[in-house]
């Protein structure tokens, strides 16, 4: 990714969107049944970060019979859009490698009691 700052219509001038703002939105996000954000849980296989401010998240679910299969994509959309500089946020769903508890870190497994 560039350090060259995005630029909108108005002239405001945003700085580069980055990893960490992204994983930032994310965070935000939180499944209904599990009391951590889905970063933590482990949901977000990729982030990918265009020059151009598109940002591309793969995530995936618990399981492909999710009862928050709609709506945590469409959050974790929405919550990357609005970080500053990106131009477009976009959520594909992925199942390989299917998700296990071992994917998540240990604030959320704390959270869970899993140890």
């Amino acid at each position: 990714m560039s350090e060259v700052s995005t630029w909108t219509p108005d002239g405001e001038q945003h700085p580069p969107v980055t990893e960490e703002g992204v994983i930032g939105a994310l965070k935000t996000v939180f499944d209904p049944e599990i009391p951590c954000d889905i970063y933590e849980i482990g949901l977000i296989y990729a982030i990918e970060i265009a020059d151009d401010g598109d940002v591309k998240i793969e995530m995936t679910l618990t399981t492909p019979s999710c009862p928050s299969a709609q709506e945590l994509p469409e959050q974790a959309r929405e919550a990357v859009q609005a970080v500053a500089g990106v131009k477009q946020a976009r959520v594909e769903i992925v199942w390989d490698p299917p998700w296990d508890p071992s994917r998540m870190s240990e604030d959320a497994r704390l959270a869970m009691n899993l140890f």
